[in-house]
């Protein structure tokens, strides 16, 4: 394992202006506009759910990083350069203000990370709209262009095909799980494969991420650096003193038909195998919280939630943070990483067993993902339901939680269901 001690990339030019103004009613966000129309092709970033939240695009500075130091680095660069900007805030909302956006690897090596500011930041919250600026001191602000932009071509000749294994090779790779599970060597273990999926012409990563919002509203969409997706899963939200993490584990695939969905959604809240997995998840995440929390709330039972494609068990753990003055919200997202529902359980057998038998790199699917504002607070989720786009080329990725009771035609089943979001969103 190779141990990094600096960063690998930094664009900054010292010392960043940033001024954030309100849009007012008339805006091409009023009424009823999309925050995705006015996001261009220049480094696009992006954080929505149910039509709030943040786009932006072009880079003021931006920090490249890897290793097990990706999160001190991303912490320690953020801290100084907040602590270098000019900052002129006249809506003083979430999001508003200096923002950078983030990506980061799931595992040490290997894996880049990433963490950018945008040149321009276009956000809405409830009946409020603003636009942010950023540029180095010594540069023109750049000009907002806050427009409705054309309609993103869909991808052209698309093709698909497996990824690092088969089908056939995946199950056998979790039965191995399932063995050493009965064996006593761990709980439960999180298992990823990928899809391949091949465009004639490079992909404007806009048509996914518009299908994506519109499909699956409750989920939040992201894109920063190519990687993108809906993911259900909130890894950590830090507001004002509150911090909130959503809780997932335990799948179950939807047929369609309503009454239907509502009797599996029962099987789901009493099966035994999807409750003992949800259980590891929910401890894991709140054990790395408390230390950092006065108080926490943590429900005894989880509730079903029901996404197009999947239902999920869920729960949300609640608390109030005593030490925000010193630990960032991406200081909370590196503590909660990885939690037990893209690990497993203990962790670090959990992770140790993955990079030995998964069989492929899992990058930056199921790492951290989001974005955090001058003051520490900020929103990060798990990049799930995604994929990685690089030109023409889209790396789609699932996963599923692995237990002694598991079998592997129905994880491969699982697996399967959960392409479908990214990969219907590339459809034309």
């Amino acid at each position: 394992m190779t141990t990094r001690t600096a960063p690998d990339e930094q664009v900054s030019a010292g010392r960043l202006v940033a001024r954030t103004v309100a849009l007012e009613p008339g805006s091409p966000l009023w009424p009823g506009g999309s925050l995705l129309d006015v996001l261009p092709t220049d480094a696009p970033v992006t954080w929505l759910r149910r039509g709030e939240g943040l786009v932006g695009w072009g880079v003021a500075a931006q920090l490249r990083t890897s290793g097990p130091t990706r999160f001190a680095d991303a912490a320690k660069w953020w801290t100084e350069t907040v602590a270098r900007a000019d900052v002129v805030d006249e809506v003083h909302e979430p999001g508003t203000g200096l923002v950078s956006f983030g990506t980061f690897a799931f595992a040490d090596e290997p894996g880049d990370s990433v963490l950018v500011v945008p040149s321009v930041v276009v956000g809405r919250r409830g009946d409020r709209a603003w636009v942010t600026t950023v540029s180095p001191a010594d540069e023109p602000v750049p000009d907002a262009d806050v427009r409705i932009r054309d309609v993103p071509p869909p991808p052209v000749g698309l093709t698909f095909a497996d990824g690092a294994l088969d089908g056939e090779r995946w199950m056998s790779v979790v039965a191995d799980a399932v063995a050493r599970i009965s064996a006593g060597e761990l709980e439960k273990v999180v298992l990823a494969r990928d899809l391949l999926a091949t465009a004639a012409e490079p992909l404007d990563v806009r048509w996914p991420l518009r299908r994506l919002a519109a499909g699956y509203p409750m989920c939040w969409t992201f894109h920063v650096d190519g990687m993108f997706g809906a993911t259900p899963e909130l890894l950590v939200r830090r507001e004002r003193g509150l911090v909130t993490s959503r809780v997932l584990a335990g799948t179950i695939r939807r047929t369609g038909d309503d009454e239907r969905d509502l009797a599996l959604a029962a099987t789901l809240a009493r099966s035994s195998k999807d409750l003992e997995e949800h259980e590891y998840a929910v401890r894991s995440v709140a054990d790395a919280l408390e230390p950092h929390c006065s108080s926490m709330n943590v429900p005894e039972a989880p509730f079903v939630l029901h996404l197009p494609n999947v239902m999920h068990l869920a729960t949300d753990v609640n608390g109030v943070v005593h030490d925000a003055a010193t630990v960032s919200s991406l200081q909370l997202a590196e503590a909660l990483h990885p939690s037990a529902a893209v690990g497993g359980t203990p962790t670090p057998e959990a992770t140790e067993l993955i990079s030995r038998i998964e069989g492929m790199d899992r990058g930056r699917y199921a790492g951290p993902v989001g974005w955090m504002d001058a003051s520490g607070d900020g929103e990060w989720g798990i990049a799930l339901r995604s994929g990685f786009h690089e030109g023409a080329t889209v790396r789609l990725f699932a996963g599923c939680g692995v237990v002694a009771d598991s079998d592997p035609e129905s994880e491969l089943a699982e697996s399967q269901a959960k392409f479908v979001p990214v990969r219907d969103a590339l459809a034309d």
